[in-house]
């Protein structure tokens, strides 16, 4: 990932770094509501939420709304993006990054969806 899209360098504000091996890197998130994000990059991921929360998520023409209740696992595929807290509660979550490629030899053409999926 370049350096200049890493969400730890675009938003160190927001994000911080629990955990890293050569095989994951594990991030917090912590914002409150109004909050905003430049935009950035993750890989491949697995998210955590420790709070409930209603988020916007943009890039380019894409918008996409997201609420999430607490305790929720999701799969975040590659993507960069910015996001807004647009509830009234704290977004926090963590984030598990795979270092490792994706099993079909990189990331697919074309846009994926934008936030978590299921």
């Amino acid at each position: 990932m370049d350096a200049s899209q890493d969400p730890t360098v675009t938003n160190a504000d927001l994000y911080r770094v629990v955990f890293e091996n050569d095989r994951v890197r594990v991030l917090e998130y912590r914002d409150a509501p109004g909050a905003k994000t430049t935009p950035h990059r993750h890989p491949d991921s697995v998210m955590v939420t420790l709070s409930s929360f209603r988020r916007r998520l943009t890039v380019d023409d894409r918008v996409a709304e997201v609420e999430l209740p607490v305790g929720a696992a999701r799969w975040l595929g590659a993507q960069e993006h910015s996001g807004e807290n647009i509830g009234d509660t704290e977004t926090h979550v963590i984030f598990v990054e795979l270092r490792e490629p994706a099993a079909t030899g990189g990331e697919a053409a074309g846009p994926g969806p934008l936030g978590p999926s299921s």
